[in-house]
């Protein structure tokens, strides 16, 4: 059965960024060594305005939920009518490697491709390698694309290390 995801609303906002800190930075992970950041940025992940100002761009913040309590959340955004931009795949760290972010991440597809996306595309770390062995495993490939990292931003944390850029990945959504 395929998660359901609903639109997050502005009450959801501080739960929201209470996950992605968690589960991003934070002590609590499942799986330090590969589902965190934390080992080369520091300091929280996002905020309540980060989000608002990602809301205000286009961008949807979905979440998924069991029990009362905020499971997961992904962002989508769709860049042209075929193409969307996925981010933030969060797993509340409680959940973390036991086949939740497999699920959110088709539901997150499906509900993309239900609107129209036929590509979907993403950046991740460079330097997080285990993750994207995931998402290749899972049909991404890697583009050969990169962009830059947010040096000098620390909205979304301080980098501890110089050599962190995004690497690009895709993968054609079409049957």
């Amino acid at each position: 059965m395929s998660l359901v995801l609903r639109p997050a609303a502005d009450a959801d906002l501080p739960a929201i960024v209470s996950l992605m800190n968690a589960a991003f930075r934070g002590d609590g992970a499942a799986l330090p060594g590969w589902s965190t950041e934390a080992g080369y940025i520091k300091g929280v992940r996002t905020t309540v305005s980060l989000l608002r100002e990602e809301i205000a761009h286009g961008a949807q913040y979905l979440l998924t939920e069991g029990q009362g309590k905020l499971k997961g959340c992904v962002s989508l955004h769709p860049v042209s009518a075929d193409r969307w931009y996925l981010g933030a795949l969060t797993v509340s760290p409680t959940l973390q490697n036991a086949g939740f972010g497999r699920e959110l991440l088709a539901a997150s597809e499906d509900y993309a491709v239900q609107r129209g996306a036929r590509t979907i595309e993403m950046t991740v770390v460079n330097v997080r390698d285990a993750l994207i062995a995931w998402y290749e495993r899972r049909g991404y490939r890697l583009t050969g694309e990169t962009r830059p990292f947010p040096y000098g931003d620390n909205r979304y944390g301080t980098p501890t290390r110089d050599d962190l850029h995004f690497v690009v990945l895709e993968r054609d959504l079409r049957p």
